[in-house]
């Protein structure tokens, strides 16, 4: 999920949303020896993107993924993720990937607890207003555990080959925008509220979308990017978290003064937006100490949420077994 850049994009017109009341605030962790990290961990499960399912039959791959999210569940991690691509890297090949929304649909039946959600959807490929009808849809589905990550998306060869053209990152950018706007309105509590917007990219008219979600007052809304100028700006003013990609955790400490910014710029309380961190496999390496040490420096630079693929799960339950051990040595959060 590289970040695009960070241009700012025409068609923001609408004010902040009021800080969630149910939601956590990005408060700042506790230190070693000062009791658990108020810092949750999720899983991204193996899906082919990555190669991990390079040479499976299609059915034993899903049943691995299944497998690996009962694991993930049950070993007290507090979400599950998909990624939203359409085959493989860092080059396209004939092997499997997994579709996501119909991966996640499954997942959401199929689990109890976990909540779900993708890292990060991208906004050219589906209509905003078919997204938030199959996410309100969902929610319900899942009892209300769905998540909605979303960005403005950066493979140029999946757009190109699927049809979707690549636009300039100043549009990609602009389509996030009106997307947003789309989506937090047929997502707005209230089955008389039919969502009407004009914009650029994206329109509505009069939409209905029903059921609503069965979290109220909606499905949290996480936009993934680096960009600062653009993207923090868009999450400040329409989503509850905001997801950074890649980060160190020295990056990660140097970027929380500029999103608290960004909100401020706004008149958004900076503790009403979460800070999650997708950490690449390259920032969380081996098991044991390394891994723990690891873990305890993202928790120390404040955010909310980790999550991370971890790509042997595809083939060892241990791999998750062991992460599980790490996690908890760490202090950070695992369900009871």
């Amino acid at each position: 999920m590289p970040s695009a850049s960070s241009r700012r994009p025409r068609n923001i017109t609408k004010s902040c949303p009021a800080p969630r009341g149910r939601l956590q605030s990005c408060s700042r962790v506790k230190r070693p020896g000062e009791g658990a990290f108020a810092v949750k961990v999720g899983v991204i499960v193996p899906q082919g993107w990555q190669g991990e399912y390079d040479g499976w039959d299609s059915v034993d791959a899903w049943r691995r993924t299944v497998a690996v999210a009962h694991q993930a569940e049950r070993l007290g991690f507090e979400s599950i993720w998909l990624f939203d691509h359409f085959h493989t890297i860092p080059r396209p090949t004939d092997e499997i990937t997994f579709e996501s929304f119909t991966a996640l649909s499954a997942l959401a039946g199929l689990t109890s607890r976990v909540r779900l959600g993708h890292v990060v959807i991208c906004t050219g490929f589906r209509n905003p207003a078919l997204t938030a009808k199959t996410i309100s849809t969902l929610d319900s589905i899942s009892g209300g555990r769905m998540e909605l990550g979303i960005g403005a998306g950066w493979k140029r060869d999946e757009w190109q080959a699927y049809g979707y053209g690549f636009p300039e990152t100043k549009v990609r950018l602009a389509t996030l925008a009106d997307h947003l706007e789309v989506i937090t309105r047929m997502l707005a509590p209230g089955k008389s509220e039919h969502a009407t917007y004009e914009g650029q990219h994206a329109h509505v008219r009069d939409a209905i979308n029903v059921p609503k979600p069965v979290q109220q007052p909606r499905v949290p809304i996480m936009v993934g990017g680096n960009g600062r100028n653009v993207t923090w700006r868009l999450a400040a003013r329409h989503a509850d978290e905001l997801n950074v990609d890649g980060m160190t955790p020295p990056d990660i400490a140097e970027a929380l003064p500029v999103i608290r910014e960004r909100c401020e710029e706004i008149g958004r309380d900076p503790a009403s937006l979460r800070v999650s961190a997708h950490v690449w496999t390259e920032h969380m390496t081996g098991a044991g100490q390394r891994r723990v040490d690891q873990l305890a420096a993202f928790a120390e630079t404040g955010i909310s949420r980790i999550m991370t693929i971890l790509r042997e799960s595809a083939r060892s339950d241990e791999t998750l077994e062991s992460f599980a051990a790490d996690v908890r040595s760490a202090g950070l959060e695992l369900a009871a």
